[in-house]
């Protein structure tokens, strides 16, 4: 199976687990990457200028030729790429959303539009910049993850590719659902946190699960992921990004592909990726999937640069592994951090003091090689 994404090593792991054999194409071609696919290729890129087609589909066709792959699933990459999605199409079986799907769902407007037919709440939008910016956001269009949100007034606000959103309160909740073209599924909600920067605010920082948010409300969350999926077609794995203020909730944003909390998702028997599988081809779960006690992931950050990154004895919580001898710069992302634990508070726990072990360790290691 081809699988596209800017980091796709969650793709992989989460096929391996359901028997697939992954053709992984990403920007990072981490250590662990290259242990889960069949073959993986690097492409040229990197997250803020996205994927160029003829290096993307130069990568895919070498990793399948010769190996007949049943498809291609993408992941994050592509929201702001609907043409490379249409060429991928146009080459190989899509296992995910359309790409006139994903267009409408994030189009800012079309999604506001959306949110009113269906009586749910949503931040005030504008294509122009407010005359007075104080408390409203500005975001790329098709953009995905915190890093393209930033305060209305930042300096890349001059782009064309933007819009404003009003400042919404609430606490992030993320509500993972799989679709079958004309239905959906319930999986589960996560909360989510950011590890916010100067630069960038609302950088991702972690998510956990489950969100504990109580029987009614997530309820309700289901209500609107199965609502917008009927009337959105989608297929396969979805989310949606929500504020929850006790009652209240607003809907952000949705991500029309597998995201950023496969990890703490992983089902008992393995079977999340065939989940998405069976939706696209039309099928839901004959049951809904379990998951057992409570599961957290987080990016470790570098917290200074690092010009030759050294050999680690990685520890197998870690994910996404920098390969050594890369180069990072203040802030690049190190490495995934997960843990599982009986309760939410101890996983969430369990995170922060591993997230601070890899880096002090690091930091050791680094101190050692300057004396």
């Amino acid at each position: 199976m081809l699988i596209a994404a800017t980091s796709g090593r969650a793709l992989a792991a989460a096929a391996r687990r359901t028997g697939y054999r992954p053709l992984v194409a990403d920007f990072f071609d981490d250590g662990d990457t290259r242990i889960l696919s069949e073959a993986n290729c690097a492409v040229a890129g990197d997250l803020g200028s996205g994927f160029e087609k003829a290096a993307l589909i130069e990568a895919l066709e070498s990793l399948a030729r010769g190996a007949s792959p049943l498809g291609l699933v993408y992941g994050a990459g592509f929201e702001d790429r609907i043409e490379i999605l249409e060429e991928l199409a146009r080459r190989w079986t899509i296992f995910g959303n359309a790409p006139e799907v994903v267009r409408r769902v994030k189009d800012p407007f079309e999604l506001a539009a959306l949110c009113r037919s269906l009586g749910v709440r949503h931040p005030e939008i504008s294509l122009d910049m407010p005359h007075r910016p104080r408390n409203w956001l500005v975001k790329t269009i098709g953009g995905a993850g915190g890093s393209h949100v930033a305060p209305a007034g930042a300096q890349r606000a001059e782009s064309e590719n933007v819009y404003y959103q009003r400042v919404a309160s609430g606490e992030p909740i993320s509500f993972l659902f799989v679709a079958d073209g004309a239905d959906a599924q319930a999986i589960g909600a996560s909360r989510q946190w950011t590890a916010p920067t100067g630069d960038e605010p609302f950088r991702f920082g972690g998510s956990l699960r489950p969100a504990e948010c109580g029987p009614r409300l997530e309820a309700r969350l289901a209500e609107i992921a199965t609502a917008i999926a009927r009337q959105c077609k989608l297929r396969g794995l979805n989310g949606i990004d929500f504020l929850v203020d006790g009652d209240e909730i607003v809907l952000i944003e949705i991500n029309p592909r597998p995201g950023a909390t496969l990890d703490i998702f992983e089902d008992r028997e393995g079977s999340l990726f065939q989940a998405h599988i069976d939706g696209c081809l039309g099928r839901l779960p004959e049951r809904p999937l379990e998951f057992e006690g409570a599961a957290a992931a987080a990016i470790a950050y570098a917290r200074r640069p690092i010009p030759c990154m050294p050999t680690l004895d990685w520890p197998d919580w870690a994910a996404d592994r920098q390969k050594p001898r890369s180069a990072l710069n203040l802030d690049d992302p190190l490495c995934t951090v997960k843990a599982h634990a009986a309760l939410p508070g101890d996983a969430r726990k369990l995170i922060a003091e591993r997230t601070a072990f890899i880096l002090d360790n690091l930091e050791h290691i680094g101190n050692g090689a300057a004396s």
